[in-house]
């Protein structure tokens, strides 16, 4: 019976990279891995890319209706990363689930665990309930050197708490990482006591 994991972080974290990295030395050791990333995530079209430059073409691109098993054959696969798993339904995380456990398949998943209101996506909040493992990717703040948790939304220079919870980062909207403190003062605009 394998894991299914999450490693989770803010915008700009490095979870890409990492999977693209671990991705990399597991096929160099001979692994067969399948590297997916949900569809609706349009950046790079069927890659994945880091914002340090490097990317690779995903094996799968799932579409919100569709089961993994569906559109891909499992057997001979040692390892699953999934990208942007916040984005998958709770189906999707199950499914994942079920396969890390009776096809003994270890799935490890990157992604966002809140969006830019600071709630859980559904894939993550589905993920974090069955996760075996959950490790957290760290990032500072920009503004003020913090530890950087939140995830907050910038539309035509302005910190916004309005708009769809889908809104890909460089396409159709701006992401900066925050801390505690600055995400308050500068996207909630509560200064002093609540």
């Amino acid at each position: 019976m394998a894991d299914i994991v999450f490693k989770m972080g803010s915008m700009s974290s490095g979870k890409t990279t990492a999977l693209l990295q671990i991705a990399y030395n597991y096929e160099k050791a001979g692994k067969k891995i399948l590297v997916i990333k949900p569809a609706i995530d349009k950046k790079g079209d069927k890659s994945i890319i880091s914002r340090l430059g490097i990317s690779r073409e995903v094996d799968v691109l799932l579409l919100e209706n569709e089961k993994l098993t569906d559109v891909v054959n499992l057997d001979g696969i040692d390892y699953i990363f999934v990208d942007e798993v916040e984005f998958l339904t709770p189906t999707q995380i199950k499914e994942l689930w079920i396969i890390s456990k009776l096809d003994d398949i270890p799935v490890i998943c990157y992604g966002l665990k809140t969006n830019f209101k600071g709630e859980l996506f559904e894939g993550s909040k589905a993920l974090i309930e069955v996760a075996d493992k959950i490790e957290e990717f760290q990032t500072i703040c920009p503004d003020c050197g913090r530890d950087a948790k939140f995830n907050a939304r910038i539309m035509n220079g302005k910190y916004t708490m309005d708009g769809v919870e889908v809104a890909i980062d460089g396409l159709d909207a701006e992401y900066k990482s925050l801390c505690g403190k600055c995400y308050i003062e500068k996207v909630l605009k509560i200064k002093g006591r609540y």
